[in-house]
């Protein structure tokens, strides 16, 4: 029999549903998801060995979940996933506000209404993409909005009672009866409400305005955290910390790769963007490495965590910066550039919080700085180390390069606007630079090889070989003594 034809509770019973809690549906799907080797969370990507075992183990245990992590960690993503886990329909009575079990109803209407219609009581399905709701915590929320109170506008229509619990209007727990409920950002929810949370988690009741109420509301709840030491931010208290079942702590991208992935799978990209700009693969290598160094540096608090929306936006700024520049030159394909980097600065910018050192520095240039960190830390994997002190007449890989800059009165400019032919031909005729490649990269294409030289230079400049100098149109690269000396 086709759900659309089960239409009363009579039908239901003839159609032999058996009806179970939601913990138990998650329970019962996940391991069928297991059993048959499926991806359980689909679409996150670093978590296979760490959360989502936790995450699956806390399922089987049916319990109430908190995931505690730094912002941009996947953890609503997390729970929305969750959603795949649950059977595709459930029957509930119909008119019900809080989707009540035909099988085991718990409010007054459907109980009234069973007891007077019986077998024919009329019954309506929902799909599990109804079955999710979501409250972001803020200072605002009332115990009100999240379980319910006496509605006296109802109260009067009715002609009841203040006394009779039809005048109550229920909240969003209630409302979310046989749902997975979501709390984001915990710690933000004020003590006395995360206090009314306690029975509902305990005992699976609500209490309103003293009104004698037991529902046996059915819900699975997941909250969302950051750590509780994070600056200015409340925390969760102590009791309601205990009546969560499992506490699951979530993190960044262990490495490269797996931002990488992420970064791609979640950045939006128009299509005319990807046909007109050709990213190197250690452009996008760097991008990463950038977020990375963020979260190591000591001017961005750690403790506020630099979120994974930085490497994506900064990735549809960088081609934006290139796709910009293609178009002011009038070219239908450009390759990605280093200098094009600059562009990602704004997506920095807003991303993280700077201590007081990086205050006085100033978010600009401790952005501007991270690109510089990253091109140090991602050269030795492609080139030589470059000693910061030889010995007397000992050669190496990069004397060439330094010598070609020593000799060059002025300094040597890439701009910003210039052409791709402009570029490549200001590059090639840095000879050293094509020598360099060809013994150590040999194999690069040849647009490639245009982002690892200027990739080099800019290496060179943090290990100080070489000056570079940013100015409004573009980067000037020196050598570092030069100046000086032939100003003696």
């Amino acid at each position: 029999m086709k759900i659309e034809n089960i239409k009363t509770l009579g039908d239901l019973k003839e159609f032999g549903y058996t009806s179970k809690t939601i913990k138990d549906e998650l329970r019962d799907n996940l391991i069928q998801k297991i059993k048959h080797k499926e991806t359980t969370f689909e679409g996150v990507h670093g978590y296979q060995n760490t959360v989502i075992p936790e995450l699956e183990r806390a399922i089987l245990s049916r319990h109430n979940i908190n995931l505690l992590g730094l912002r941009g960690q996947a953890k609503t993503r997390l729970a929305r996933l969750m959603l795949n886990l649950l059977d595709e329909y459930i029957p509930y009575v119909k008119g019900s506000e809080i989707n009540d079990d035909p099988f085991n109803p718990i409010s007054r209407y459907a109980l009234e209404l069973i007891k007077k219609e019986g077998d024919q009581t009329p019954i309506s399905w929902l799909h599990r993409s109804e079955r999710f709701a979501e409250k972001l915590a803020t200072p605002d929320v009332t115990v009100a909005d999240i379980i319910g109170d006496v509605d006296p506008i109802k109260a009067a229509n009715l002609k009841l009672s203040y006394a009779d619990d039809r005048v109550i209007h229920y909240g969003m727990i209630p409302r979310a009866n046989r749902c997975i409920f979501v709390i984001n950002e915990l710690p933000d929810l004020q003590a006395r409400i995360q206090v009314a949370l306690f029975n509902i988690l305990q005992e699976g009741d609500i209490q309103i305005r003293g009104f004698k109420l037991r529902l046996q509301l059915d819900i699975q709840f997941l909250f969302t955290a950051n750590p509780e030491d994070y600056t200015n931010r409340g925390s969760i208290v102590t009791p309601l910390k205990d009546r969560i079942g499992s506490q699951i702590l979530t993190h960044y991208p262990e490495d490269i790769e797996t931002a990488r992935m992420i970064t791609q799978q979640e950045a939006s990209i128009v299509e005319s963007q990807k046909s007109t700009v050709i990213v190197p693969d250690l452009a996008r290598d760097l991008l990463e490495q950038v977020v990375f160094e963020a979260r190591e540096s000591e001017f961005i608090d750690a403790k506020s965590g630099v979120s994974a929306r930085l490497s994506i936006t900064a990735l549809e700024n960088l081609l934006s910066t290139a796709e910009r520049r293609a178009l002011i030159a009038g070219d239908r394909l450009t390759c990605l550039r280093l200098s094009d980097f600059v562009g990602i600065i704004p997506s920095i910018t807003g991303k993280i919080e700077l201590v007081y050192e990086g205050e006085q520095e100033g978010a600009a240039v401790v952005a501007y700085n991270l690109i510089g960190e990253a091109v140090k830390s991602l050269f030795p994997e492609f080139f030589p180390g470059i000693e910061k002190l030889k010995k007397q007449n000992e050669e190496g890989p990069y004397d060439d390069i330094i010598s070609w800059f020593f000799n060059l009165k002025d300094g040597f400019e890439l701009m910003d606007d210039l052409r791709d032919k402009e570029y490549m031909d200001l590059l090639d005729s840095v000879t050293p630079l094509n020598d360099l490649l060809g013994e150590y990269q040999p194999n690069l294409s040849k647009q490639d090889s245009y982002f690892v030289k200027e990739f080099v230079l800019w290496a060179l400049v943090e290990f100080k070989q070489l000056s570079k100098k940013r100015f409004t149109e573009g980067i000037q690269f020196k050598d570092p003594y030069g100046s000086f000396i032939n100003g003696i």
